[in-house]
């Protein structure tokens, strides 16, 4: 008979301890013990606590492989379904043998009802290293048991698939926001609510009547950013520093051609080239931009308060000063086919007409980020990358209703746009070239963009260095091989012209890849998403609909008639309230780098301190530079930055 420790760890969080009753079963090379209960006088299992059990073995098993932990509700008669039910996060294991070095046997999970898990000792390994049958059975297991569990569904036509559960009541507690998290996000938005309806908003369905009125709502919990945004939304230079910094930063673009169908010249925008210059100088020297909105052409819109919504989808260049002037818009067409209907706007026309047009494109903005960059990018993608982890990674593996297009424009749009989509948009560095964007200046989600990928990315290539000694070593990896080809099918539908792979060849692939992974679901999403409110706070600086159509001529927008294609104040009010919510994360904030869970105990010679240190002191440098900027850029301050899209 042999005597070993065990030491249980339970989560400290609301509802992390438990009343069952919990034993164990040692695995090792020559047998499986009966189960072993952990039982003291009193209760055991406490939210927080740490707790020693003595535990005997009949005979011997070997050397251990697993443990195997049994939970189930204590033998009492009558036993009310919520106690029976009764869950508990366990953290960890410690199995300390009668000779030899204690095992860890990392955890982090939540247990509810009746039932058992196997955990391993927190080594990591891929699957190629592991070389024993238990072992090997166990992996297989695992991800049996995921993909039973996991399963995917297409939830529309054309776009990446999903998890499939009709409701985030059905999820797995593994994969629910925490109590915590769940209750301050509820009573975040209720409080928002009760003060939208007191101020009797949320119901009116007409229009506003006047930019002055709509200074009510402005002061709802309104940001020093959206402050500065209220102050200047009318200027030239502002709105073309938000293709740079605002919502939206990636859809700018080098212009070395303009569009045939953009038919605009010298005459047009010579008082914002200034003299002895012209289009062609400027296209040639690189100092042309353009922003185009043609994926919006043709889109069916929505319906809101009975009302027909509107759409268009402009073409806007944009001209880069020398000596470091500011970023200026030169001329804006609102469709993408020119004529006498589709006027080309200019910053020389009446105030009113060019207020219009650049609202006009700041609704298309508002369309194509949330649709695209916000939604299919960082939400739908993410959420592939992360169900093909749970179904082919084992734990032990080391790596709208008021908006002008509603949910049937967006699916449109949705469409439309994966069939562009390439694995280039996805790598920043490789974006940044293409789009020719590397040296314009003030473009702060580049500068500090490409700070994060370059921290991610080395944290990565360590860590596969420790574990991929070689390109042969990826290529024999198939749980890898599995998640890479999973997301290539579920998430990108098998386009091959989308440049995803549906394999990994070398160790230098597989850093991209990883790094491309990390910094969609962390770094991408926050410059994209925590910004939503300080941007629509001022809704007419980003309005989700227009309810008049675009104007196809001049000389004819009024102050009433601007204010008259705005979105209604009811849709207002709620699309305001959802970016409030959407910008506020609702507590228990993992920044990224921060990684409270030890699920490996090996030593190597990367350092998750170096990566942490490496992101202050970009954090530091972009505080420095923020000190110095009228309008702070604070999305990508490492801080700021879940670990992962967690809203």
């Amino acid at each position: 008979m042999a005597e070993f420790r065990v030491r249980v760890s339970t989560g400290k969080a609301f509802g992390a301890g438990t009343w069952n009753k919990v034993s164990v079963s040692i695995v090792g090379t020559q047998g499986e013990s009966p189960r072993l209960p952990l039982d003291h006088l009193g209760k055991e299992f406490n939210a927080g606590a740490e707790e020693d059990f003595q535990v005997m073995l009949p005979e011997d098993v070997g050397p251990v492989l697993l443990l195997r932990v049994h939970k189930m509700p204590p033998a009492l008669p009558c036993l009310p379904w919520p106690l029976a039910q009764d869950a508990w996060f366990c953290r960890w294991f410690q199995l300390t043998p009668p000779q030899g070095s204690p095992f860890l046997f990392p955890c982090y999970q939540w247990l509810e009802g009746a039932g058992s898990l196997v955990l391993r000792e927190g080594t990591a390994k891929v699957s190629w290293a592991d070389n024993h049958p238990l072992l090997q059975q166990q992996r297989q297991e695992e991800l049996q048991a995921r993909q039973e569990m996991y399963q995917w569904k297409a939830y529309n036509p054309g776009w990446p698939h999903c998890l499939d559960e009709k409701s985030v009541k059905d999820l797995d507690l593994n994969i629910k926001y925490s109590t915590a998290k769940n209750a301050n996000f509820y009573l975040q938005g209720g409080s928002a609510f009760v003060e939208m309806k007191i101020k009797g908003l949320l119901d009116r369905k007409g229009p506003w009547r006047s930019l002055n009125e709509m200074k009510r709502i402005f002061h709802f919990r309104k940001t020093s950013a959206a402050e500065y945004t209220f102050q200047h939304w009318q200027e030239d230079a502002f709105f073309a520093s938000q293709f740079l910094n605002g919502l939206n930063p990636v859809l700018i673009r080098c212009c070395h051609c303009l569009p045939k169908n953009f038919p605009v010249t010298d005459a047009m925008v010579a008082s914002v080239l200034g003299p002895g210059t012209s289009l062609q100088a400027e296209l040639e020297k690189g100092s042309l931009f353009l922003v185009d909105h043609g994926i919006l052409s043709n889109m069916h819109t929505n319906v809101i308060n009975g009302q027909p919504q509107f759409s268009a989808a402009p073409m806007t260049p944009l001209y880069q000063r020398p000596c470091g002037g500011p970023l200026l818009p030169l001329a804006i067409q609102l469709s993408q086919t020119p004529g006498p209907n589709s006027p080309i706007f200019l910053p020389s026309d009446d105030e009113w007409d060019w207020l219009l047009a650049k609202t006009w494109v700041r609704n298309a903005k508002f369309s194509f980020h949330e649709a695209l960059t916000h939604l299919l990018h960082s939400h739908l993608l993410s959420e592939v990358f992360t169900l093909a982890t749970l179904r082919q990674l084992p734990h032990c593996h080391r790596l709208f209703k008021s908006t002008g297009l509603g949910i049937g424009g967006f699916s449109e749009l949705i469409q439309r746009s994966m069939k562009q989509l390439n694995y280039s948009a996805l790598c920043l560095p490789v974006d940044i070239r293409a789009r020719g964007v590397e040296d314009i200046p003030g473009c702060y989600y580049r500068d500090d963009g490409m700070q994060i990928w370059g921290a991610v990315e080395r944290f990565v290539s360590e860590i596969i260095g420790v574990y991929y000694p070689s390109h042969e070593s990826v290529q024999d990896d198939r749980e890898l091989q599995a998640w890479v080809r999973e997301i290539f099918s579920k998430g990108f539908l098998n386009r091959e012209n989308s440049g995803i792979p549906s394999s990994l060849e070398t160790r230098e692939a597989l850093v991209r890849y990883v790094t491309m992974v990390i910094f969609t679901c962390s770094a991408r999403h926050s410059a994209v998403s925590a910004g939503q409110f300080d941007s629509c706070a001022w809704m007419p600086n980003l309005p989700p609909s227009m309810q008049l159509p675009p104007p196809t001529s001049k000389s004819q927008a009024t102050p009433e008639s601007f204010v008259d294609t705005l979105p209604p104040v009811n849709a207002t009010c709620d699309v305001i309230l959802a970016l409030w919510l959407l910008s506020k994360e609702p507590g228990d904030r993992r920044p990224l780098g921060t990684y409270p869970d030890e699920h490996f105990i090996e030593e190597a010679p990367w350092s998750i301190t170096t990566f942490q240190n490496r992101l202050a002191q970009i954090s530091r440098e972009i505080q420095e530079r923020n000190r110095g900027l009228a309008l702070p850029y604070t999305y990508l301050d490492p801080p700021v930055i879940e670990n992962s899209i967690s809203i």
